[in-house]
């Protein structure tokens, strides 16, 4: 499993976030989220859950929290631990992430939803990359993910291949996919993925104007 460095070497920093991306799964994002990559999201923060119009017709239209079985929980892996105790460099730190790990990169999937074709937004996560085209990539629920945090469980993060190269995607900018989801585990330089989709579209997310 990847982890950035600077995470591997602050061990305690990195159950941190962990715990903190754990709590925010099923919570939507904040009110000042904007589309199109880094500017405008925090850490962690999730893409607000409103319906957009134009939906392609035969796509069934599902949530992150969707993605999750009911009766699992991303935080059940902290119990026990006592964030406050663990310091930097503590071992106990370095075998408590490699628990949490282990027990997010086997987080069980929705069997319900293979062979489903549907439509879900998030962040991207490029993987194979030819100049300035990608035709594979993660599709992740928060900010930050794979990249500047260390990767969510595997029930959180889908592999997609496009149907034809996408050109100019930025990691972390924010798309719909459109495909079949497929329950199948892969393992990639970034993270583990517990989903795949061979996306037929994959189109711009924008997000809702906000309410005063």
């Amino acid at each position: 499993m990847h982890l950035t460095a600077s995470f591997l070497r602050i061990p305690g920093a990195a159950l941190a976030v962990l715990l903190s991306a754990a709590l925010t799964l099923g919570a939507a994002g904040g009110a000042g989220a904007q589309s199109g990559g880094a500017p405008g999201y925090k850490l962690g923060e999730r893409l607000p859950g409103a319906t957009q119009p134009a939906r392609p017709a035969g796509f069934r239209e599902i949530n992150w929290d969707h993605l999750i079985p009911d009766g699992w929980n991303p935080a059940d892996a902290f119990r026990g631990l006592d964030l406050a105790r663990l310091q930097d460099g503590d071992p106990r730190a370095d075998a408590a992430l490699a628990k949490l790990r282990e027990a997010w990169d086997k987080a069980p999937v929705e069997a319900s939803l293979n062979g489903v074709r549907v439509r879900i937004p998030g962040f991207v996560v490029p993987l194979e990359r030819d100049r300035d085209q990608i035709s594979e990539f993660l599709l992740v629920p928060y900010f930050g993910a794979c990249i500047h945090t260390p990767p969510p469980p595997q029930n959180q993060v889908i592999h997609v291949f496009s149907s034809k190269p996408l050109k100019n995607m930025r990691a972390m900018d924010t798309v719909w996919i459109h495909g079949t989801m497929e329950t199948v585990s892969s393992d990639t330089d970034m993270a583990r993925a517990g989903y795949r989709v061979r996306a037929e579209l994959v189109t711009p997310y924008t997000a809702p104007a906000r309410r005063n």
